[in-house]
């Protein structure tokens, strides 16, 4: 499957590749026809679906938020939320939700940290794994997120996170690496920065994200 991925893209020039990654819409991935590529929706997550269409005509079943689902320290209970989960991204068109949200609660002022699991790397990483797997085997794609110390609500577009490589490995990294051994489809970057450089271009993209 990796060796026919390679010849589709080999068979793109730079302005097809780029289109790929620049999105068709807010949330809409872009396609290829040439390659035989649709466009691919996606959606927020992860307390629900809320689809492309953002309307209360068309509503999405409502989700304890991450950290009260990780309060029950039951990770196999992410098996009915992943099914469930699921069942509204296709009822939905939806082909990927954007979660789990597996940032750390490292400050009680998080705007977003209800979204998340915990402030425990382990704890997270235990509920984070149980959810990829849960959605992944209905066939949709989970999408955790945001890779990676993105835990901060002050300047949270902006802010460079200066963190040394025990903590970084520890704390921040390992609930991604869980996802990835448990077979994540997509991950998403961050905005921050981590010790100077922007997440969208940072070095931790390829080690340890994309090696071995």
């Amino acid at each position: 499957m990796e060796n026919h991925l390679e010849q589709l893209l080999a068979e793109l020039d730079l302005d097809g590749k780029l289109r790929l990654i620049s999105g068709a819409s807010l949330f809409r991935m872009a396609g290829d026809p040439a390659i035989g590529l649709a466009e691919m929706p996606v959606s927020d997550g992860p307390s629900g679906v809320r689809g492309e269409n953002w309307d209360e005509r068309d509503p999405s079943v409502s989700l304890p938020s991450g950290t009260a689902v990780a309060a029950t320290w039951d990770p196999e209970l992410l098996t009915e939320i992943g099914a469930l989960i699921a069942a509204e991204a296709r009822r939905k068109d939806v082909y990927a939700v954007l979660g789990p949200t597996m940032n750390l609660h490292r400050s009680p002022l998080g705007g977003r940290h209800f979204e998340c699991f915990s402030e425990d790397p382990l704890l997270t990483a235990e509920m984070a794994e149980a959810y990829v797997r849960a959605v992944q085997a209905h066939g949709v794609s989970a999408c955790p997120k945001h890779y990676v110390a993105n835990d901060s609500e002050t300047d949270r577009f902006t802010v460079d996170v200066r963190v040394d490589d025990r903590a970084l490995r520890e704390l921040y990294l390992y609930p991604f690496e869980r996802t990835v051994e448990a077979g994540a489809w997509m991950i998403m970057n961050s905005y921050n920065a981590v010790n100077g450089a922007t997440m969208t271009e940072n070095p931790l993209l390829d080690e340890p994200l994309k090696g071995t």
